[in-house]
């Protein structure tokens, strides 16, 4: 269940001192790329931050995490992509039950966090040319992949300058090549418009449109609107644990 919100999607609010969570749906079909969240419960050390959560993604939907620093939205997107361990609770994938950090699992997603994983002594292109490496590029399609990146994250000018030398902005928009280098069906996005400017919002808007209509899922944790119709975004309403 979800109370309307001003553009027409829903929005689910959740208190995450509280032992029940909402689910948004529950997938009628096993098969479906749907990722479902269940009764899940973390930790920041050994105080919980988050318990009792229920959510479901469907394909072709975003749901955009909201809520105060400190509510636990950063926390959830470690936990799903498997940087944080989860204390309780279950993950289902393609209707399938999935660890976080299993290897089929790890090839469905790609998650972008604060600040890219980027070597700064490296360039630019050959940052994403390691990346494609371990996205399992193939050597032959591995330039045409870095260039379209690049292109499609309006970073080609600065292809060739070492990482070390960019701006804030600039990082994150090879933050945002990193997410087209290889098909990925689950984008999980902490703060994406993060130091960019209205170019750089409505970039991030047209990249997610994209992946949306090409069948993708979005969790993004957010302060800010990212411009979504209302026919293909949700939101996940988080509140600080009481004390």
């Amino acid at each position: 269940m979800g109370i309307p919100n001003s553009k027409g999607g829903k929005t689910l609010c959740y208190a995450s001192h509280l032992r029940t969570g909402i689910r948004l749906f529950r997938p009628r079909r096993p098969d479906n790329k749907v990722l479902e969240v269940i009764d899940l419960t973390l930790c920041r050390g050994a105080r919980p931050v988050l318990a009792g959560l229920h959510f479901a993604v469907a394909p072709s939907r975003c749901l955009q995490v909201l809520g105060a620093n400190g509510s636990g939205k950063t926390t959830l997107l470690r936990a799903l992509c498997g940087l944080l361990e989860i204390e309780g609770g279950t993950l289902r994938w393609k209707g399938s039950t999935v660890e976080p950090r299993s290897p089929e699992f790890q090839r469905d997603l790609v998650y972008l966090g604060h600040d890219p994983p980027l070597k700064g002594d490296l360039s630019v292109a050959e940052n994403l040319r390691f990346a494609a490496v371990m996205r399992g590029v193939s050597r032959v399609r591995r330039g045409e992949a870095v260039s379209a990146a690049l292109l499609a994250a309006d970073a080609s000018r600065f292809a060739d300058r070492l990482a070390r030398s960019l701006s804030a902005g600039q990082r994150r928009r090879v933050a945002l090549a990193l997410l087209c280098l290889a098909p990925a069906p689950i984008w999980l996005l902490d703060e994406p418009v993060t130091h960019l400017d209205a170019t750089g919002l409505a970039l991030v808007t047209r990249l997610i449109e994209g992946h949306l209509q090409g069948g993708g899922l979005v969790i993004a944790a957010t302060h800010q609107d990212l411009g979504l119709p209302s026919q293909a975004r949700d939101e996940l309403v988080l509140s600080r644990r009481a004390a």
